[in-house]
C-alpha cells in the first residue's frame, strides 16, 4: 500500500489510486488531508440513517444504495468523504473492483457536525455539493441538536432547519416519517 506524503499535489486520478490505508484522506485542491476518526456517537447516527435509508429504499423500490465513507468527486482536485452517501445502484456497480470515489453525485449526503468538521461541514461542503449539483445535503449536528435539510434549488440550496420532534421533510425520501430527535437520538436509544 502506498500513500503520497500529504504535502505532494495529486490529481484526482492519483488520489483514486492511492489503495487502501488505515487512514481516510479527502483531497482539497490537490492535497490530501487527514481525516480524523469519528465519535461513537457519529457512528450510531451514521448506521442509524443508513439502515433507516435501506428499508425505505427498498420500500419504494427504487434502484439506489446507501454507503457511508464512499468518496464523492466535488472539483477537479477535490474529493470529499461524506458520512452517508445515497447514490444509484448503477453508479456504485460501475465502481466494483475499483476505488470507491463517485464521479457522478449521490442523490443525497449526509454529514454529521464533529468539533472539528463543523466550518467544512457548513461552509466548504455546502459549495462543493451545491457546485455538481447533489440534490438534497443533511447536517446533522448533535451539539446544535439539530438537523438541517439543504434542497438544490436553481443552483442555491434552500434550508430548513429541525429540531425536536419536527418531523423532517425530503425530497428523495417524500414519505419518510423522522424527527430530528429520533435521529438524534439513534431512535430513542440513547439520550442527548
Amino acid at each position: 500500500m502506498v500513500v503520497a506524503a500529504e504535502s505532494e499535489l495529486l490529481s484526482f486520478e492519483e488520489y483514486c489510486q492511492l489503495g487502501d490505508s488505515d487512514c481516510r484522506y479527502e483531497l482539497f485542491n490537490g492535497a490530501l488531508r487527514l481525516m480524523n476518526p469519528p465519535s461513537v456517537d457519529r457512528f450510531f447516527i451514521a448506521k442509524f440513517l443508513e439502515q433507516l435509508f435501506e428499508v425505505e429504499i427498498q420500500r419504494v423500490q427504487r434502484p439506489w444504495t446507501c454507503f457511508q465513507g464512499v468518496g464523492v468527486r466535488t472539483g477537479v482536485r477535490k474529493s470529499r468523504i461524506p458520512d452517508l452517501s445515497v447514490v444509484s445502484l448503477d453508479s456504485a456497480l460501475e465502481l466494483w473492483g475499483k476505488s470507491a470515489v463517485f464521479e457522478t453525485p449521490p442523490f443525497l449526503v449526509v454529514e454529521i457536525v464533529s468539533p472539528n468538521s463543523a466550518t467544512d461541514d457548513y461552509h466548504a461542503k455546502r459549495s462543493e455539493y451545491g457546485s455538481i449539483e447533489i440534490p438534497e445535503y443533511w447536517i446533522v449536528d448533535p451539539s446544535e441538536t439539530t438537523v438541517m435539510v439543504l434542497l438544490l434549488e436553481q443552483g442555491f440550496y434552500e434550508e430548513a432547519v429541525y429540531k425536536g420532534d419536527e418531523s423532517i421533510s425530503s425530497v428523495m425520501f417524500p414519505e419518510l416519517n423522522m424527527t430530528a430527535n429520533q435521529i438524534l437520538t439513534v431512535g430513542g436509544r440513547f439520550q442527548q
